[in-house]
């Protein structure tokens, strides 16, 4: 098999020139969080540039979300539809792709992901409640009118609240995408081991599958609903200084609800600090991870190693002793 040299390895590689090496039909699940980054290069989108940034979070001192450009979107959206084409390629009929995003990107990621050949099949809501406030005031360009201070007093005043259109964000969407089965779900699931969801994975209070989670306590109607295992700082590793690690916990729930096969391969195109590989490994899944930069690669090969080699059965979507047997049992089902 062609992807046996790769699988269960993370490699360092620009991943539009790497995934053409991957065998056609041969993923079970894509699950990656893309490089978008809409407030990080002052407006000029370039995926090298991007690749190497360090400081992620302001342009010439300005908070992220302030600059906008129409052709910044333009430029992700014919990136990443060649993504999405060679990702639509390597999986499996049948198989899933999960896609983290921006509220303010997602339109142009689920059009690339579907015009690529895939069928949009819903998004994921993740909500949290801790995040940057992005929204600025005005006081600093009234400070630079050419009028008395009294004047510029009486528009501070009139103005007191009021600043650029950038609410909170307290939600991030994960786009869900299948490639089209090979004849029916039945068909496909005897055949190629992929294309349905185990519903018998719960979160919360034993709640049924659904497209919003969150890892903060937010209320206990919420809780009891969505809420997902918060990560440690043992479980991210005091040595991993990524900006954006994902939760464990939320990426083992899309694993469990989508990978059926023992034997499943789970990529991660933009591995970063290796989150989607860990949970694949704890959870008995094979993994292949892509990442251009050298730092983080090194980085997710030692989470990885970390790792004691029995699978953990009983993290991510469950909580409590009645469901850890419970998922013990869904476990041994899905192997």
């Amino acid at each position: 098999m062609k992807n046996n040299k790769f699988i269960n390895n993370i490699i360092c590689a620009d991943t539009l020139e790497f995934l053409p090496q991957i065998e056609s039909n041969s993923i079970d699940v894509v699950l990656t969080d893309p490089p978008y980054f809409l407030d990080k290069l002052d407006n000029n989108w370039d995926y090298e540039e991007v690749s190497s940034q360090s400081n992620q979070y302001t342009i010439k001192s300005l908070p992220a979300g302030m600059k906008f450009n129409r052709e910044q979107g333009k430029k992700f959206y014919t990136w990443y539809l060649k993504i999405s084409e060679e990702i639509f390629r390597i999986l499996k009929p049948g198989g899933f792709f999960f896609s983290f995003s921006s509220p303010r990107l997602y339109h142009r990621m689920a059009s690339a992901i579907d015009d690529a050949g895939f069928e949009i099949r819903d998004a994921f809501m993740w909500l949290y409640t801790q995040n940057q406030v992005k929204a600025m005031g005005v006081d600093h360009f009234i400070k630079k009118m050419n009028i008395d201070e009294e004047a510029k007093e009486k528009i501070r005043v009139k103005l007191n609240g009021w600043k650029t259109p950038q609410i909170k964000s307290c939600f991030e969407p994960i786009a869900m995408a299948q490639k089209p089965t090979d004849k029916t779900y039945l068909n496909n699931m005897l055949k190629h081991e992929v294309g349905l969801f185990n519903t018998n994975i719960r979160i919360g209070d034993n709640m049924y599958p659904a497209n919003v989670f969150t890892i903060d306590s937010i209320n206990e109607l919420i809780d009891r609903a969505f809420l997902l295992p918060k990560p440690t700082k043992k479980e991210k590793g005091e040595y991993n200084d990524h900006k954006t690690v994902k939760p464990l916990a939320v990426c083992e729930y899309l694993i469990n609800l989508s990978a059926f096969s023992k034997n499943a391969v789970v990529l991660d195109p933009f591995v970063g600090s290796g989150t989607t590989a860990v949970a694949a490994k704890k959870l008995g899944k094979n993994y292949i991870g892509i990442d251009a930069n050298e730092k983080y690669v090194k980085i997710s090969e030692k989470r990885l190693e970390e790792i004691n080699e029995k699978p953990d059965l009983f993290r991510g979507a469950i909580n409590g002793e009645k469901q850890e047997k419970k998922s013990l049992q869904v476990q041994l089902q899905i192997a």
